[in-house]
């Protein structure tokens, strides 16, 4: 392997670089983004037991807040309990803003990473032809043997290109994907949330 590295060049080193960087993302975003995570089971279920039996102290309200994505949209409405129901939803909406950003944390940077991967493998082919032609300036065309230098060094980082260009893009795919389920899914149950606080009387719960 590291014989391979070094006649790719110095071009190896930033792919290198994209693909465990491409590689710390992708197990990040795979851990970060379980539904269990951000949409935990039974969760507005256990909200409003707690509103019905006026149980929701500020302890319960910091956990739920700290506890996932979906809770801390809860938090913020739950927080402004006595407010109407139209300044609820914006403070809804502006939390809901923010865990959407953060679910698609270093996506754009996966992304990236996908879309540069091959074009730093076609400046190593540039640069191993241009080593291979240099050879034959400076010796000839006799022996095939001085063109293998920049010839294996153009082959390999094509290829090293490829191998990380493509396994980022497809899991720049299958996150996006996910991430996009997530925040519908957050923003169905927030409207459910939404819908059930318009038939509730917040004169009887609350913290």
């Amino acid at each position: 392997m590291l014989a391979i590295i070094e006649s790719g060049g110095w071009i190896m080193l930033p792919l290198l670089f994209c693909s465990i960087l491409a590689a710390a993302i992708t197990l990040e975003r795979l851990w970060s983004l379980k539904r269990s995570r951000i949409l935990p089971d039974h969760l507005l279920a256990k909200v409003w037991v707690w509103i019905r039996d006026r149980e929701l102290t500020e302890e319960r309200l910091e956990g739920l807040r700290e506890g996932s994505p979906l809770g801390r949209i809860l938090a913020a409405a739950l927080a402004h309990w006595d407010d109407d129901l139209s300044e609820i939803k914006e403070r809804m909406e502006d939390t809901g803003r923010e865990v959407t950003h953060e679910l698609y944390r270093y996506l754009n940077t996966l992304g990236t990473i996908a879309g540069i991967s091959p074009l730093l493998g076609l400046l190593g082919t540039v640069i191993g032809i241009m080593r291979a032609f240099a050879s034959i300036e400076a010796h000839g065309a006799g022996d095939p043997r001085l063109l293998a230098g920049g010839v294996a060094q153009a082959l390999i980082t094509t290829a090293a290109g490829l191998t990380v260009a493509i396994p980022s893009l497809v899991a720049y795919r299958l996150l996006r994907g996910r991430a996009d389920n997530l925040v519908l899914a957050m923003e169905q149950a927030a409207l459910r949330f939404v819908d059930s606080l318009r038939h509730h009387d917040r004169g009887t719960g609350g913290s």
